[in-house]
């Protein structure tokens, strides 16, 4: 039977089957006041209550936070952030520095996600040399979710998908020595979050790929085809 919950109350007492998050049964439907048979110390409707709190928690704690500041090492206006955001600039006037406080984000120079990029893993930022920024223009960003298991990207040598295939599922910090080409012209991401990087060993200018499929470079932003490196993105 479907639950329903209106203002943290089941909207009638009706059994339900009794689905605790580490355990129980399935087998037989339970009175909301019944108590639970796997904590033996709560009723079930305290149960699925505190299970519903605890997952909420947990999302909330996936999602990551990061706090834009006006002003160098994280003085003036503020503005807190856990998802993606399209125009920081409705917020806040500029951002000087920025403090990470849990996840991974991809910043962006412009609004909607385009400009330079540049990726901040949880720490502090106190000003816009210390994210290899060129000026304290940050205009979006995008939260970077927690992916667990594996990694996969293909690559094409050319735009949707055409010519020579290449499956990538670890850090490659040389295109050209793993492939023996420089020039990544579409590619698909099956799992996980990455980033392109426009040079070898992980350096210039980095594109944040995430599952999907991008028919052509500039579709993640790519000013060219160009890619260097590839790097998994691991710092949850």
């Amino acid at each position: 039977m479907t639950r329903v919950w209106k203002n943290s109350r089941p909207v009638s007492s009706h059994l339900y089957k009794h689905d605790h998050s580490s355990g129980g049964t399935n087998t037989k439907d339970y009175n909301m006041n019944d108590t639970c048979r796997v904590c033996t110390s709560h009723s079930l409707y305290m149960c699925q209550v505190e299970s519903s709190e605890s997952w909420m928690d947990h999302r909330a704690a996936d999602m990551g936070k990061v706090i834009f500041y006006e002003d160098r090492n994280f003085s003036g206006r503020r503005f807190e952030c856990s998802s993606d955001c399209a125009d920081l600039m409705c917020q806040l006037s500029r951002c000087s520095s920025i403090r990470v406080e849990s996840g991974c984000f991809m910043i962006y120079e412009k609004p909607n996600y385009t400009g330079n990029q540049y990726y901040l893993r949880r720490g502090e930022y106190p000003d816009f040399q210390h994210w290899m920024g060129v000026n304290d223009s940050v205009s979006s960003c995008r939260s970077i979710p927690t992916e667990p298991g594996s990694f996969n990207v293909r690559l094409y040598e050319r735009i949707e998908f055409g010519g020579q295939m290449m499956d990538l599922v670890d850090d490659c910090p040389s295109v050209m020595d793993r492939f023996h080409m420089n020039d990544i012209f579409s590619c698909n991401v099956t799992n996980g979050n990455w980033l392109f990087y426009e040079h070898p060993n992980y350096r210039g200018r980095m594109y944040l790929i995430r599952p999907g499929e991008y028919k052509r470079f500039s579709e993640w932003g790519g000013r060219s085809a160009r890619v260097g490196s590839i790097r998994r993105i691991m710092d949850y």
